[in-house]
């Protein structure tokens, strides 16, 4: 079976510029990705932070929840979800999202060219429920509600311009977000059992206040052709987005989701599914799926939230599972890169590279305690692939 080929990028600041992998041109569907040895060797022994990794990488904690980010006056908010990194000059900013209801919003932190944190700020407030989002190439920080008829609100990662509301991208519960500035698209999961995926395609690139929602229209199997559908009525309202247009794909609890180089993945936790959609034919498959992995068990359980490397390494947290990250390679190999002891009760959220790509950003949403109140924002250095 021939495999995905991968193009090498970097990731340039927000922009998601990031290039990934395409399956090759006319080539059969690649199987799922497979348990074998990851790139950066076995994990080590637990550290004073309780997390294992590999060898040459260090752990440090940024902020946690209800205490003051050190270094500054703001105190870092409950359950941090979601978040991104955003090039400062030469530092750069990491946006969390905060998972409570209500209440809401995100905040950031902020980093010198050094590593050090330099100041915190609120970057939206009075939300609900911000779980995942995305960035946008002209470097603003989409936060998303995952509740029934949830918005999308647009943030400046610096807390200066107030955050927008963006009606027109339609109102479900919201999940993840990726923008695809080459098709001048913004792809979207949803969190329901029979959620669908969409693409919003705003009428004027980098202006969101107009444009189509749409929904993509696939058959019942694990892979082949998709084309997009209009939702006649973004808002939801009498009927949900999902229910408007026959023949809508369904899928499991869409959760994390990151475009590259022509492909957007997507992860669903309902099946523990990574999903890849390549853009240039219009077709899917399956990335990976913890039912197919062979020699088991599955490294990869609780399938949640989603990021890339510049070296096409796709690093996917797990909510549960055995509270790991894991990489699943250009070469469709899954391994542990890292893993969180003691916490079994929280998830792992908003992974998300420095703009160099030289540190890993992450929560524990609910660290020790297995409350909202005991969230854990990490930074992890070393040698990661370029």
């Amino acid at each position: 079976m021939e495999r995905r080929t991968f193009l090498r990028g970097a990731v340039i600041g927000s922009s998601a510029a990031a290039f990934g992998g395409t399956l090759m041109h006319g080539a059969a569907y690649a199987a799922p990705a497979q348990n074998g040895p990851g790139p950066y060797g076995a994990l080590g022994a637990a550290d004073a932070n309780g997390i294992r990794l590999p060898s040459g990488f260090t752990s440090r904690v940024i902020a946690r929840s209800t205490q003051v980010v050190p270094g500054t006056s703001y105190t870092w908010h409950n359950a941090p979800d979601g978040g991104a990194c955003f090039a400062d000059g030469t530092g750069w900013i990491y946006v969390s999202n905060s998972e409570i209801n209500p209440g809401g919003g995100a905040g950031a932190v902020k980093f010198n060219s050094s590593g050090t944190v330099t100041g915190a700020h609120r970057v939206l407030s009075g939300t609900r429920q911000n779980c995942a989002g995305g960035a946008t190439p002209w470097n603003t920080w989409l936060s998303c509600e995952e509740v029934s008829l949830g918005y999308v609100y647009e943030t400046d990662p610096w807390g200066v311009n107030a955050a927008t509301r963006r009606d027109a991208m339609g109102r479900f519960k919201h999940e993840a977000a990726a923008a695809d500035p080459g098709r001048q698209a913004v792809y979207l999961t949803e969190d329901e059992g029979d959620g669908c995926f969409y693409r919003f395609r705003p009428t004027t690139w980098g202006n969101l206040s107009a444009g189509t929602l749409q929904v993509l229209v696939a058959g019942s199997g694990t892979s082949g052709s998709f084309t997009w559908a209009n939702v006649p009525d973004p808002d939801g309202s009498p009927t949900a987005t999902r229910n408007q247009v026959s023949g809508a794909k369904r899928f499991n609890g869409g959760e994390g989701c990151h475009y590259a180089g022509d492909t957007v993945w997507f992860t669903t936790k309902g099946d523990n599914r990574v999903w890849q959609l390549n853009l240039t034919n219009s077709t899917y498959e399956l990335a990976y799926d913890d039912h197919l992995v062979n020699p088991g068990p599955a490294p990869l359980t609780g399938v949640d939230n989603v990021t890339g490397s510049s070296s096409g390494d796709l690093f996917v947290a797990e909510d549960g599972g055995t509270m790991e990250i894991c990489v699943i390679t250009p070469d469709d190999i899954v391994a542990p890169f890292l893993r969180i002891n003691g916490q079994s009760g929280s998830e792992i959220t908003g992974p998300a590279f420095s703009p160099n790509g030289s540190r890993l950003y992450f929560s524990s949403q609910r660290g020790t305690s297995g409350s909202s109140s005991g969230g854990i924002t990490y930074e992890v250095t070393g040698p990661f692939r370029t």
